[in-house]
């Protein structure tokens, strides 16, 4: 028994050369979407899936340090520095000095800070230590993705011992 495939009008209508050309123009238009469109996304979803399993991975480790961080408590500073050379000398301490876009006093005894393409870990490093050896609490934090991957802005409104 043959198997015989019936060809619609319009193709029967075409020459070999045009059923060719039209043929080959299909399986390139299919291999072009594959490589232009679907394997962009699938390495884009891959990538992702990654990125969010290493923060959760960080998420359960803040979990876990968050009791022992809290059970220690804030150590003030005796200093009697202003909030704004503490958050100055210790920003550039932690290696945030060229992300610090400016400062600036906001309300009573806080300060209003931003901060530019500053890298995650060392911001929340900064804020960890800034908390627990000078009293300085986070009154409002937004944090931003600055584009590349570990890098944020980050506007905070900081306040005083």
């Amino acid at each position: 028994m043959a198997l015989s495939l019936e060809l619609p009008a319009s193709l029967r209508s075409m020459s070999d050369r045009d059923r060719r050309t039209l043929l080959i123009g299909g399986i390139a238009a299919v291999v072009l979407f594959v490589f232009a469109v679907i394997l962009p996304l699938d390495h884009r979803v891959a990538r992702l899936q990654s990125e969010v399993a290493r923060k959760q991975a960080d998420l359960v480790w803040m979990r876990t340090a968050a009791p022992e961080i809290a059970a220690a408590g804030p150590m003030r500073s005796t200093s009697g520095e202003s909030l704004i050379v503490i958050v100055d000398q210790s920003a550039h301490e932690a290696g945030l000095g060229s992300s610090l876009a400016g400062s600036q006093p906001s309300g009573r005894g806080n300060l209003s800070v931003q901060l530019e393409k500053a890298p995650f870990d060392t911001l929340i490093a900064w804020l960890a230590r800034l908390s627990q050896q000078n009293g300085v609490q986070i009154e409002n934090a937004t944090i931003d993705s600055a584009g590349k991957p570990g890098l944020v802005n980050a506007s905070l409104i900081l306040k005083g011992p």
